[in-house]
C-alpha cells in the first residue's frame, strides 16, 4: 500500500539530485516504493495472467518494476533520478519498439496507468491499422469497447494528415495513430493511498481487454 512518504521520496530525491542524498534514503527508497510496487504486483498478477498468460509479473525491479535512476546517456537535463515510478506487465520487458503492455505510474503530483505501446514500430502500426481497415472483430470489439466507458482516452503521436478521409471521423481518430494506447490520468490521492487500489486497477485493466487484444492481434500478424 503506497503512502504520502513515496510521493515524498520521488519529490525530494529528484530535487536534490544527488547520489549522496539517495544513499542515505535508499531504505526510505525500498520500503515506500519497491515494497508497495512489489505488492501491488502480486495482486494484479492474476488479473494480468488472465488477460494474457504470457505476461512477465515477477515482481522485481527491472522485471515489471521500473528503475529510479535514469541512464545519463539519455539525460540531457543533468538529472540522475526519476520523479516518476511505473509498473508494467508485457511480453517483454523491452519498452522501446516492444510489444504492448499495461502500465501504472506514480508522480509526486498524479498517477496515471492504461494500456498500449510505449513505442511502437513500424509493422506494428501497419497491422493496427490493417485491422481497422478490415473491420475486424478484434476491432469491432476493442471500438465498442473504448465507446461504452468513460474512464481511459485515447492517446499517442499523430500523423500529420488524416489519409482516410473516406471513413467516419470516429474511426479516422484510431487509423491516425502511430503509437496506438489507452490512458486516464487521476490526482485522486485517497484511490492512490487505499487499500482498494489493485482492485480498482483489476477490474478496469480487464474492462479494456480487448483493446489490448487487439494491439496483440496485430503483433501476431507479424508471424502470418
Amino acid at each position: 500500500m503506497f503512502t504520502q512518504r513515496a510521493l515524498d521520496f520521488l519529490y525530494f530525491n529528484h530535487k536534490h539530485n544527488s547520489k549522496q542524498w539517495y544513499q542515505e534514503h535508499k531504505d526510505d527508497y525500498k520500503k515506500y516504493l519497491v515494497e508497495p510496487f512489489a505488492e501491488l504486483v502480486t495482486a494484479l498478477t492474476p488479473t494480468m495472467l488472465s488477460i494474457d498468460e504470457h505476461f512477465i509479473v515477477e515482481p522485481k525491479v527491472d522485471r515489471t518494476i521500473s528503475r529510479i535512476y535514469r541512464d545519463m546517456r539519455y539525460a540531457s537535463d543533468g538529472y540522475l533520478y526519476r520523479e516518476t515510478m511505473w509498473c508494467t506487465f508485457m511480453r517483454d520487458k523491452k519498452l522501446y519498439n516492444g510489444l504492448p503492455g499495461y502500465f501504472f505510474e506514480i508522480s509526486p503530483y498524479s498517477f496515471r496507468y492504461g494500456c498500449g505501446y510505449y513505442q511502437a514500430d513500424g509493422q506494428s502500426i501497419k497491422n493496427f491499422r490493417q485491422l481497422i481497415l478490415d473491420g475486424s472483430p478484434e476491432f469491432k470489439a476493442a471500438f465498442d469497447c473504448y465507446n461504452n466507458q468513460n474512464v481511459f482516452a485515447l492517446y499517442g503521436d499523430k500523423l500529420k494528415s488524416c489519409k482516410y478521409t473516406e471513413y467516419p471521423p470516429e474511426v479516422q481518430e484510431w487509423l491516425s495513430y502511430k503509437n496506438a494506447g489507452l490512458l486516464t490520468v487521476s490526482k485522486d490521492i485517497n484511490l492512490l493511498l487505499s487499500k482498494n487500489l489493485a482492485d480498482v486497477l483489476a477490474e478496469q485493466f480487464l474492462m479494456i481487454k480487448p483493446f489490448f487484444d487487439l494491439l496483440q492481434k496485430a503483433e501476431d500478424m507479424k508471424n502470418y
